[in-house]
């Protein structure tokens, strides 16, 4: 086949990875890198902001979940938006949105405005997170898709990491309040770096009938001089009719990624928000237990890459149940070890419990990975962009009930974390159960 001959994805599958590429994945790493520290600063300062609100954990609780609303209505909402308008415009909106939001929630005088705020940041976050996703996912080569969604996959932990190891020094020097001022401004940074920088994929520009500008795009870029008729995709032949996200042939993809997506999720944040307020009532002091963050995002790096290369190489079903069961025994040892720790942990016993979460968020952002994999190749292109979004909507089913009833069950557990971690534990098993329910796996490949 001559490369006029060409679909679009048959020469995005052979073209090797240019500095183009690096350059779109480097950027979309950054948006989500960037929407990690925003969203998870919230939970890094969450004992400075419960004293200076004078409110409870269950009802802090209230604003934790305020931008996993915003999160999973955002992911949806704006994976339409980047349909119409495009990933490159719709991404910078989003960053913008989720800057300024970040902003304004530093004036925040209780729960309720601090909240309402937290919902809007959360539009952008959801929207940041899936057009982000589906850009690099249409730039990328077939091969090296599976690799790379699920490192990006990880944006959001590594933000995380980073404000863990430098928020709270942040925050002890000029306050919650400047810290969200801080971190809110550097974001705006951002707009003008996607502006500059990001394109949308040819195919993208085909869909809305800029011919020219496609050619034009793939000739610079891919170096293909051809007549692109558009994209051809392996789970619908081209003769068959489009279908929505919806449509009852996608029925157990749907269920299956639903139910994962929402344990793993739940699991996610479960740990990553009350991560600093558990482990300093368990003697932690704060600068610990955010450090303690900081090295579960960059375990989460790991697993996230990590999965990528396991699906290719044993399919995405056994490394799935896999996930799951390793999940159930880390975090039912991680509740046991902070179930017993001392008043005063010996740095020892700290070593060992950051071990343990450090284990259990590279396990938790693998299954999380696995998802964006699976949900790449699972959906038609006829609806590739809205089933990410779908996903990404009912994984906040699971981030919002860990985000708001996390701290009612530390809360019930009146100094156990036994309520906590029991709750983890079911969500593990789920992983493992979904995978049986999930009807198009990604199959194992021996060499990529």
């Amino acid at each position: 086949m001559s490369a006029a001959q060409q679909t679009l994805i048959d020469a995005l599958s052979k073209a090797p990875m240019r500095s183009f590429h690096w350059i779109i994945v480097a950027v979309c790493m950054l948006v989500l890198v960037s929407d990690g520290i925003d969203m998870q600063l919230l939970g890094i300062v969450a004992p400075l902001v419960i004293a200076d609100f004078a409110v409870d954990r269950g009802t802090f609780g209230i604003a934790m979940s305020a931008a996993l609303v915003g999160f999973g209505i955002g992911a949806w909402g704006g994976g339409w938006l980047g349909d119409r308008i495009g990933r490159r415009y719709a991404i910078a909106l989003a960053v913008l949105v989720f800057a300024l939001a970040t902003i304004a929630a530093s004036r925040s005088g209780g729960i309720w405005m601090m909240a309402w705020w937290r919902v809007v940041g959360g539009l952008g976050f959801g929207a940041a997170y899936s057009n982000a996703l589906a850009m690099a996912s249409e730039w990328l080569p077939d091969r090296w898709r599976p690799v790379m969604l699920s490192g990006l996959a990880v944006g959001t932990p590594i933000g995380g990491a980073v404000v863990g190891w430098i928020g709270p020094e942040l925050a002890a020097t000029g306050g919650w309040r400047g810290t969200f001022v801080l971190f809110g401004g550097v974001t705006l940074l951002l707009v003008a770096v996607v502006l500059a920088v990001l394109r949308d994929s040819p195919s993208f520009l085909l869909s809305k009938g800029r011919l020219e500008e496609a050619h034009r795009l793939a000739r610079r870029v891919l170096r293909v001089d051809a007549v692109l008729p558009g994209e051809r995709t392996g789970s619908i032949r081209k003769e068959e009719p489009a279908i929505g996200v919806l449509d009852r042939r996608n029925l157990r993809l749907n269920v299956g990624v639903g139910i994962a997506f929402t344990a793993a999720a739940m699991i996610a944040y479960g740990t990553l928000n009350w991560a600093t307020t558990f482990l300093t009532a368990a003697g932690f002091t704060l600068p610990q237990a955010g450090r303690a963050v900081s090295v579960a995002g960059i375990t989460s790096l790991a697993g996230s890459m990590l999965v990528g290369v396991l699906i290719q190489r044993f399919g995405s079903r056994r490394v799935l149940v896999a996930l799951g069961i390793a999940l159930l025994v880390v975090l039912g040892t991680l509740g046991t070890v902070v179930e017993r720790l001392p008043d005063a942990p010996s740095p020892d016993q700290r070593t060992g419990t950051i071990a343990l979460l450090a284990a259990a968020a590279a396990l938790f952002s693998a299954a999380i990975a696995a998802m964006y994999v699976i949900m790449a190749r699972g959906y038609p292109q006829s609806c590739r962009s809205a089933g990410i979004g779908f996903g990404i909507f009912m994984s906040r089913v699971g981030a919002i009930s860990a985000g708001g009833f996390g701290g009612v069950l530390l809360d019930l557990g009146q100094g156990s974390v036994v309520p906590f971690f029991t709750m983890l534990g079911l969500g593990a098993l789920l992983i493992s159960a979904a995978a049986f329910v999930i009807d198009r796996h990604v199959p194992p490949v021996r060499s990529i």
